[in-house]
């Protein structure tokens, strides 16, 4: 094992700790659609105004500049309207935090490489897990460039974070960036603006627990009834007591409706947000409430029944049935997804791929299913794979994130558990010890299938290596070690017995001080005698 890293324990990942269901608003009136637009309209513009007080505070903010804030709005809309829009606030601005840290680790890493890779020599080759120099001066000098580029960027990245210094757009840069190349995008600009501000629009707001319904803000009765709270410049607007609007249409939600019902009459929080979706010119609400923390099965009974081995690639997920031993069983398994197209697209085929998977753990009555703990957020930089960009390509593809939310989510509502083991080797492993004997006239077992094998032993705590039959002729080792898993000291239940030193055993030299002395044979023609045998040189005749 030397040179390699430390391998991390296999765990029981956590489940959800949320969900989130949606519904559409069907037959909306004219009147409900513009009282809808009015009211995320001034509450956008409300949020835009409250994110950027909170981006000029940076490090300096306080809850004492938070509650002045919320003071303000609530006197343009209402307490709990400003609550969720300065909650919202605090949300973003944590992300946009988080989000430039990992942009100047990042930078880090790439400056480290290109740094090491020009102090090497032009030309000079590689070793293990470490790139060599550039292969010609053209590509030296641009890196030298390069560095450059990447150097001014990291010091401009670190000045904003010790300042507390964030860059947000409401709507969403890439939407923002869309306005310069309408052409590609096929919008014109009223597409493009209708689009604009309907991103920026504002109809969210948070539970809470005790209150009628769980939400004083967007509430929905228990037959589907959907009231707003309308902002106190509005409120002429309302057609209802206190200030409300209830619109004319009845929502039902058919995934999770029942579990909804029961948050809905126990008056527990549940948070709603309407979005407008300006291709399709449909309303949707969105209700999402938390799960209070679980306590986690042990590892040990999660693996009782065996478990289902499963590879994570680019367009499919490769997976093998194992027993309790770590031996496979059965054929294994492909279940492919297309990541091409839209981001519904993307995530429909990975939804659909992992209900295949779960509906076979479920058939084959196994609890467990494992999956490599995968994040590529470091390992994609095309400063470490920059002579590779069709595996850039690859690695950026592979939905390990969402697959992984996805995964534990849809586990937890048909009772498996998920097991998450370290990644590291388990491709080429799992190809040394497992594909070509698993290879068969009528099967071709591929590097992922392999993989697979590998990933459910290491969940189960068994080595990834296996032992082969000996030879046919007997169960010696004439010819060799057996395996080249096996270490010459490693011993089986076929190996020979223990090499205890003494004289009796070939594992010493003949020069070795005897301990004892010599037993005496039991035979009696192997007894020694104590007289001497002496022939007479004369014959002896009468």
């Amino acid at each position: 094992m030397g040179g390699l890293r430390e391998l991390s324990a296999p765990f029981v990942a956590l489940g959800p700790a949320g969900v989130a269901v949606r519904t559409r608003l069907k037959n909306l009136t004219p009147l409900d659609e513009e009282v809808l637009r009015l009211t995320g309209a001034h509450l956008g513009a409300l949020a835009s105004r409250d994110l950027k007080a909170r981006c000029a505070d940076g490090l300096d903010h306080s809850t004492d500049a938070w509650a002045a804030r919320k003071r303000g709005l609530t006197a343009v809309s209402s307490s709990r309207w400003a609550g969720s829009v300065t909650k919202a606030t605090h949300d973003q601005w944590a992300l946009a935090r988080r989000g430039q840290a990992a942009y100047i680790h990042n930078l880090e890493a790439g400056i480290r490489t290109i740094t090491r890779r020009l102090s090497l020599p032009v030309g000079e080759k590689g070793r293990r897990r470490s790139p060599g120099g550039y292969r010609s001066k053209p590509e030296w000098f641009a890196k030298t460039r390069r560095l450059h580029v990447l150097e001014d960027r990291l010091a401009r990245a670190r000045a904003d974070r010790e300042a507390g210094r964030v860059r947000i757009v409401r709507g969403g840069k890439r939407l923002l960036g869309t306005r310069h190349h309408l052409d590609a995008a096929q919008l014109t600009e009223t597409q493009w603006r209708r689009r604009w501000e309907a991103e920026r629009w504002f109809l969210q707001a948070d539970g809470e627990s005790g209150k009628r319904f769980g939400n004083e803000t967007i509430r929905v009765t228990p037959d589907g009834e959907v009231s707003i709270k309308l902002p106190s410049p509005l409120t002429g607007l309302a057609n209802a007591g206190h200030g409300r609007y209830v619109l004319s249409c009845r929502v039902a939600f058919a995934h999770r409706g029942p579990e909804w019902a029961d948050r809905v009459e126990a008056n527990r929080a549940i948070a709603y947000r309407i979005r407008y979706d300006t291709d399709r010119d449909r309303w949707y609400l969105t209700a999402s409430w938390q799960y209070p923390p679980t306590k986690t099965i042990p590892l040990e009974a999660a693996l009782a029944h065996g478990v289902i081995g499963v590879d994570t690639n680019a367009d499919h997920l490769a997976a093998w049935r194992l027993d309790t031993h770590g031996n496979p069983i059965g054929q294994p398994h492909r279940f492919f997804y297309d990541l091409s197209g839209t981001a519904q697209h993307r995530d429909a085929q990975v939804r659909h791929a992992l209900t295949r998977l779960l509906h076979w753990a479920k058939v084959c009555g196994v609890a467990a299913i494992a999956v490599e703990d995968l994040e590529f957020a470091a390992e994609k930089t095309r400063e470490k794979h920059g002579g590779s960009k069709r595996f850039r390509q690859l690695i950026s593809g592979m939905p390990t994130g969402k697959l992984r939310a996805r995964l534990s989510s849809m586990a937890d509502q048909t009772g498996i558990t998920v097991i998450a083991v370290d990644p590291a080797y388990t491709s080429k492993w799992g190809a040394q010890h497992w594909q070509k004997p698993l290879t068969t006239k009528n099967r071709t077992t591929s590097r992922h299938d392999a993989a697979s094998i590998a990933i459910g032993r290491r969940a189960q705590g068994h080595p990834i290596g296996r032992r082969t039959t000996p030879p046919h002729d007997d169960q010696s080792d004439r010819r060799g070690h057996r395996t080249v898993q096996a270490r010459p000291a490693t011993l089986g239940c076929e190996e020979p017995r223990p090499r205890v030193p003494g004289p009796r055993t070939r594992c010493v030299s003949p020069d070795a001080e005897r301990t004892r002395a010599t037993r005496t044979p039991k035979t009696v023609r192997d007894v020694r005698s104590g007289q001497e045998w002496v022939q007479h040189p004369l014959l002896l005749t009468e």
